[in-house]
């Protein structure tokens, strides 16, 4: 299978002119990730390789555009009436830790402005930058693809240390988190690491939502334009029966389950 190579040049994205974000595109009314009405950043470049990635054209570090920091502030600002009392910014991807430095003082620059923040990752990194970003982070919307560390390889391409690391991490800080959780067939169905999964968070009091994200093939069209060769091309998306078995175990975990 071909995907863009894994960059080990990820401290160079990261520390690329500060006042300049590499991103992907941008959506004005997102309504999926997080609460209320948001602008939504997704920016560009990502080490994780998820054989069900709805958007690999973001994968690459190389790609995107650069916009100066202060331009997406306006933007936000000028977007401000939409957000209410529960809107505000939210930064996906891609993979946003990647330019952990540049986000700091974009959120630093939205919160002088009243404008809350999200932060859609996928926990691939855990230092001191991660750490002040999250600190400036109202709500970290956590992408845990697998809680078993050989599926969540054989898933993504890497392991799940660093992803449970962060979640620790965001716990001990006492801030709000949602968990993300991609159900795919035969993937990440599976009952015992369901329970595992529940278990591994129950305990965690900043863990606001869990989120069960049905799998389905709307980005295979994207692997196909890219000449990528997608692996789940022939994998369903789950049974009202799977996603309603996978809901009743969260939920005995977790008050507010939330199928999207």
């Amino acid at each position: 299978m071909y995907f863009p190579e894994q960059s080990q040049h990820d401290e160079a994205l990261n520390n690329a002119d500060i006042d300049l974000l590499r991103i992907h595109s941008l959506e004005t009314f997102g309504t999926h990730d997080g609460p209320g009405i948001r602008m939504v950043i997704f920016v560009q470049g990502c080490q994780f390789r998820c054989l069900y990635c709805q958007n690999p054209d973001t994968l690459d570090v190389h790609g995107g555009s650069f916009i100066p920091i202060d331009e997406l502030v306006q933007k936000a600002i000028n977007q401000k009436l939409f957000f209410a009392e529960n809107g505000g910014v939210t930064v996906s991807g891609g993979e946003p830790l990647l330019q952990r430095a540049k986000l700091i003082p974009f959120f630093e620059k939205l919160h002088l402005n009243g404008i809350s923040t999200c932060l859609d990752s996928n926990g691939r990194v855990l230092d001191e930058q991660t750490k002040e970003l999250l600190d400036k982070t109202d709500i970290l919307l956590l992408d845990v693809k697998h809680i078993n560390n050989d599926w969540h390889k054989k898933l993504t391409g890497l392991k799940n240390k660093t992803t449970l690391k962060v979640a620790k991490y965001r716990e001990q800080t006492g801030k709000p988190m949602w968990l993300r959780y991609v159900l795919v067939p035969g993937w990440t169905d599976q009952e015992e690491y369901l329970h595992e999964w529940g278990n591994y968070f129950s305990d965690f009091k900043t863990v606001e939502r869990v989120e069960i994200i049905p799998f389905h093939q709307m980005g295979k069209h994207k692997w196909d334009l890219l000449n990528f060769e997608y692996a789940f091309a022939d994998v369903t998306s789950p049974t009202e029966e799977i996603i309603q078995k996978t809901t009743a175990i969260f939920q005995q975990y977790f008050k507010n389950v939330v199928v999207k």
